[in-house]
């Protein structure tokens, strides 16, 4: 056991300091790691629902990728929730009609997640969401035969690994940790800064596991079928309809980037945001254009889409982008808000924790101030892009950079400060003797 003492700005205000801490009658340090870290996994690692994918070194590294972007921005996971939860509900709300109202959230979670693929003479391509609804509305597909293309909710649960009672016990350990951090806080003990940090991924957690809890998880292969004949014209449309080539599974070296892991998937309002930038521009070049390229415009009302054009330009990169029906909403949009800005705040819980130094005391505080702000003012640009817009465009792409670099701080200040902390973190309070739990 290391003892040492902290200069504080008085020197009548001095705190024992302890490093590694042994079990005794009250928590020694790997209890209180063990506790943290189990917490943080289930927060971060079970609540990940990834995309379906039939390669299973690409599936687990995908998953991993996922992993450590919830460690790393937890906010930026809930936002994906978000979106595809409301992407997931445009699917049902479109299909309704010509599926009586059948297709659930767990069928559109599934076919967003790639869970259709179509066979082709190469392998197989994604069915996109819009291409599915495209089919139903042009009678193409019958939704009386819908168990056959494997969208029966039994078999797509079944497939999947995502249990009710496992995300019970997940969400029962979590609500654990609070208790006894409430607990602790009520009985005048410290939290220690790791704990504090394992906090702030609770609210996440709980807005990530709300929108996907009817999300299928953990399945490894896809439904596969064979798309029914259409119209030379009906298949120009039809293909124009896809929202990206890179997932589909035919062998091309674009298809086999390591790139494709980083993505969840692609979003419809992402394609529909190209797809009239690329009107704009059409319209905009036509008067001097000879190549006399024909735009096609999908017959449906809902998924109005327009045949892929090429041009010489380079393809934006987009750092952030709302889903627009998210972005405008006057409850969802101010609760993700909330929900981004909770993670950063939580760690303010250990302002007046007692860290090794007093430079890591002040990292501390002012990288959770600025990664709350960064975080807050990121969220508020519908769509941010890597090239000159307008003034707030140094600001657009600056703000993550700070977040990038307060969060690697406050990482590494978490573990940092377990080499010397107040001695009182490790005192428990008496009844906490005698709960049993799992951890």
């Amino acid at each position: 056991m290391m003892s040492t003492e902290q200069n504080s700005t008085t020197s009548a205000n001095r705190t024992e300091l302890m490093g590694w801490t042994p079990e005794s009658s009250g928590r020694g340090t790997l209890t209180l790691l063990t506790s943290c870290l189990v917490t943080t996994m289930l927060c971060t690692w079970i609540v990940i629902h990834p995309r379906i994918d039939k390669r299973k070194g690409r599936r687990l590294l995908h998953k991993l990728v996922l992993w450590l972007k919830t460690i790393i921005a937890p906010e930026l996971m809930a936002v994906e929730a978000a979106q595809e939860w409301t992407q997931a509900r445009r699917v049902v709300r479109e299909s309704s009609k010509f599926t009586n109202g059948e297709l659930g959230l767990v069928q559109a979670f599934y076919i967003g997640m790639f869970g259709l693929q179509h066979r082709t003479s190469q392998g197989t391509r994604i069915l996109w969401p819009n291409q599915f609804v495209w089919l139903l509305e042009q009678g193409l597909l019958d939704w009386r035969n819908h168990e056959e293309w494997g969208l029966s909710s039994e078999v797509i649960q079944d497939k999947g690994n995502s249990d009710t009672t496992g995300k019970l016990f997940a969400a029962s350990q979590v609500a654990w940790f609070v208790a006894q951090s409430i607990m602790r806080v009520a009985h005048d003990l410290p939290l220690a800064p790791v704990e504090a940090m394992t906090l702030s991924y609770v609210p996440l957690f709980v807005v990530t596991y709300s929108y996907w809890w009817t999300k299928p998880r953990d399945i490894e292969t896809p439904s596969e079928i064979y798309l029914p004949k259409m119209t030379p014209e009906q298949a120009i449309v039809f293909h124009s309809l896809a929202l990206d080539k890179q997932f589909d599974d035919e062998g091309t070296t674009e298809q086999n980037s390591v790139w494709t892991i980083w993505a969840l998937t692609p979003r419809l309002f992402e394609k529909e945001a190209s797809d009239t930038l690329a009107a704009k521009e059409e319209k905009h070049f036509s008067h001097t254009s000879s190549s006399g390229r024909e735009i096609l415009l999908s017959p449906s009302p809902g998924y109005a889409r327009l045949k892929p054009i090429e041009f010489n330009e380079e393809q934006e990169t987009v750092l952030a982008h709302w889903d627009p029906e998210l972005y405008r909403s006057r409850l969802l949009f101010p609760l993700c808000c909330l929900a981004g800005a909770s993670f950063p705040a939580l760690h303010l819980i250990s302002w007046n924790a007692t860290f090794p130094t007093l430079l890591e005391t002040w990292l501390w505080r002012t990288s959770s101030i600025a990664s709350m702000t960064s975080m807050l003012l990121f969220m508020q640009f519908e769509k941010i892009v890597v090239r000159w817009c307008d003034p707030l465009t140094i600001a657009k792409i600056f703000l993550p950079s700070i977040y990038i670099v307060t969060r690697v701080i406050l990482l590494g200040g978490t573990f940092a400060a377990l080499r010397a902390m107040d001695s009182a973190v490790y005192d428990t309070y008496t009844a906490s003797a005698y709960w049993l739990h799992v951890i």
